[in-house]
């Protein structure tokens, strides 16, 4: 048998299917099981249901513990659930300094902080496995147990919508790791895409629990692979297709320059800090409403229908991307 050598990134959809299909059967317990597109996992407890979802932050070792902090507090909060507890395994290279462990900690709790969750176990380690430093997240929430949302709940004719432009964790990651190749670009435009982490922010929490709160079919947290993948996910988790209208879609001007700079296309660049939220036609529209009457950026971008797949409305297939674009930077770079 030949051996196949993977590329950098998330294991492709066709590949992690096959891993996940292969699994035991789940206790009863397990509500939500591992699949794909899925943020996290969902564990009947008593009076309720636990919430759990992991994520590795690896792109950037630029504000890792607060980056960690919020991208495992998002995929908590699109099931539903606010976002509790954090657990942290955090790896780093060989020449750490005990400043540089203070300072990652201390950005780790007032992130923490932001979100009312709180620091409750994990492990820290100095070792030459990493260059830079790595922080595995796991970030633990609570609901009603049959409260939660899951992004496989689209139904056909429900409307996506788009809350919060993309891509912004983009933007920021590659206006700081990209600088010498983007001097060509607006100080102010990089300016702006350097604080995007902090304003417009990368955090969906709280329009992820308005969103289900308005009576969500489906929440989705779009990463690595970016707005594209986001959508694909949603689509494929649902058992369904999505029509999307690429002139309704929110694009953060930043991110979308320094992509264009790059050669990069803005579909496929990290974008948390965007929320799909799917809704029933007869719900959408008042959904719409009072997201955007809760000063969220948000507009009506996909449609489902009986089938599967991203499709535009030209009818072309929206380009699904199984790497994110910032690997291909790197590469270029």
């Amino acid at each position: 048998m030949s051996r196949t050598v993977l590329p950098r990134g998330k294991l492709s959809a066709s590949l992690l299917r096959e891993l996940l299909a292969d699994a035991d059967p789940l206790p009863p317990e397990v509500l939500v099981p591992p699949r794909l597109g899925e943020d996290g996992c969902v564990i009947r407890v008593e009076g309720g249901a636990l919430v759990a979802a992991t994520d590795p932050i690896t792109l950037t070792g630029s504000g890792v513990g607060a980056h960690a902090v919020v991208i495992n507090a998002n995929d908590v909060a699109v099931m539903g659930a606010r976002p509790r507890w954090f657990l942290a395994c955090v790896l780093l290279p060989l020449g750490t300094s005990e400043q540089d462990v203070r300072a990652l900690f201390a950005e780790t709790r007032e992130a923490l902080a932001e979100l009312g969750a709180a620091l409750v176990g994990g492990h820290t380690e100095i070792t030459s496995a990493v260059s830079q430093p790595i922080v595995v997240g796991q970030m633990l929430g609570w609901c009603e147990a049959d409260r939660f949302v899951r992004t496989g709940g689209v139904g056909s004719g429900d409307v996506v919508l788009q809350v919060g432009a993309a891509p912004v964790e983009g933007a920021a990651v590659l206006a700081h790791d990209a600088a010498e190749r983007l001097g060509m670009l607006a100080p102010s435009l990089l300016r702006r895409a350097r604080g995007a982490l902090r304003d417009p922010g990368i955090s969906v929490v709280e329009p992820a629990l308005h969103a289900a709160a308005l009576g969500a079919t489906a929440l989705h947290d779009p990463t690595e692979g970016g707005l594209s993948a986001g959508l694909y996910e949603l689509a494929e988790a649902s058992g369904t297709a999505l029509r999307v209208d690429s002139d309704r879609v929110l694009w953060f001007e930043p991110g979308v320059e320094i992509c264009t700079a790059l050669s990069l296309d803005p579909w496929g660049v990290l974008a948390s800090g965007t929320l799909l939220a799917a809704f029933p036609p007869d719900g959408a529209e008042r959904a719409q409403e009072a997201l955007a009457d809760a000063g969220l950026p948000v507009a009506p971008i996909a449609r489902a229908e009986p089938g599967q797949g991203v499709w535009l409305s030209d009818g072309s297939a929206l380009v699904r991307y199984e790497r994110d674009e910032l690997s291909r930077a790197e590469i270029a770079g």
